[in-house]
């Protein structure tokens, strides 16, 4: 019988799958505990089964616990920190209201980037990677352009800065405007309060500190923030995304729940048992840890002669240390040997620290003394072995 297939099927595809084990040390993704790898391998169910709906109540309050917040609109978007981003930026923007961009990083990069999309009026605040905003700055930009709502990154993974976020709240419903903060590589190694800290949308993602697989992303609004996306004059650009559906789905507004999108079920499973992990250590402890690991790989560089990048320490993000690249390597020369050489993933910089850095994450799981040492180690390896131009 002659065929009419015209693509062949691919050899590959027919060859067993083969994943290679490393050590991710990277801004993320982060290696999984064993209880959220075996999670992630039960039974797949109906997203619309009672047994699922537990399982996302679950999420909430472990969200919920991980931001402080005792918001009622908190859910797990099904999608990377990206697309939470744009969850809360389709959903509390319409076209020409004015969005006020704290950039020190590539994030805040994106943040302008999605509002601009759906013709927003975007002002940008801006400081050189490894610095952050202080009080002042932050009023000044409200004032000088009124905006409805105000990001900022609280952890910034591609300059290693920890944003402080007190008061920043206050001054935002001073001038009327919301704040949206993302907290993507930073949430549970650094101190966040949603509620304390008058942050109107606050979202994460799966796979940093919460050491489960990418792919679903915590996020929750405030009473203002509900009010604003649910008050709106035009529907969100996204469907996918609309928060009228999610907080229908994720059971946000005591009504039966309906069929919106056939959400990650393994990965929620994963995400549940990562908030668990989270909720059984306690997050002062967590933060304490990564504290800890933190100032432990701060000293080792140095003893390395190797110099951070962020130079204030109160700013120094501990899930996502930077470096300053050393004189004389290539950056690539050294994130290759470590990788080829050790089987540890370390990365340089993204988009305004390209070139500049080199990123070493210690993110729950792996935020460990043994991988301090073991990095460094992997790290003197290869500045004795990569090539270093002399002139």
């Amino acid at each position: 019988m002659t065929s009419l297939l015209s693509v062949k099927s691919p050899e590959s595809l027919q060859l067993p799958l083969h994943v290679p084990q490393r050590l991710l040390l990277g801004p993320g993704p982060s290696n999984l505990p064993p209880r959220v790898q075996a999670a992630g391998a039960q039974t797949v169910i109906s997203p619309l089964h009672t047994e699922m709906f537990q399982i996302m109540d679950d999420i909430k309050l472990g969200i919920q616990y991980a931001f402080q917040t005792k918001n009622t609109l908190t859910l797990a978007v099904s999608g990377s920190g990206h697309c939470a981003m744009e969850t809360a930026i389709f959903n509390v923007v319409e076209k020409g209201d004015i969005v006020l961009v704290a950039s020190n990083g590539i994030w805040g990069e994106r943040a302008a980037d999605i509002a601009q999309r759906i013709g927003a009026v975007v002002h940008l605040l801006t400081k050189p990677p490894g610095e952050g905003f202080n009080l002042k700055e932050i009023e000044q930009g409200l004032a000088k352009y009124k905006p409805s709502l105000f990001f900022i990154t609280h952890g910034e993974s591609s300059s290693g800065v920890v944003q402080p976020l007190d008061g920043i709240g206050d001054l935002c419903h001073r001038y009327s405007c919301l704040l949206l903060v993302d907290s993507v590589a930073s949430l549970g190694g650094a101190p966040i309060y949603m509620d304390k800290q008058g942050i109107d949308i606050l979202y994460s993602g799966s796979q940093k500190v919460l050491n489960a697989p990418p792919g679903t992303a915590p996020i929750s609004f405030s009473e203002a923030a509900s009010k604003k996306i649910f008050s709106r004059k035009t529907k969100p650009p996204s469907l996918y995304v609309d928060l009228t559906w999610l907080s229908n789905y994720w059971g946000c507004d005591g009504k039966p729940r309906i069929y919106h999108h056939t959400g990650p079920v393994t990965n929620f499973y994963s995400l549940r048992e990562g908030l668990a992990i989270l909720a059984e250590k306690g997050l002062e402890r967590s933060w304490e840890i990564h504290r800890e690991n933190a100032l432990r790989l701060y000293k080792g560089l140095e003893d390395l002669g190797l110099k951070l990048f962020v130079k204030d320490p109160t700013l120094r993000l501990p899930t996502v240390t930077t470096i300053s690249v050393p004189e004389g390597y290539d950056w690539k020369d050294i994130t290759s040997y470590v990788m080829k050489n050790h089987s540890i993933e370390i990365t340089g910089g993204l988009g305004p620290s390209t070139g500049k850095v080199l990123r070493i994450g210690l993110m729950g799981y792996n935020s460990t003394k043994t991988n301090v040492d073991r990095v460094l180690n992997a790290l003197r390896d290869a500045l004795q072995h990569c090539p270093k131009n002399k002139m």
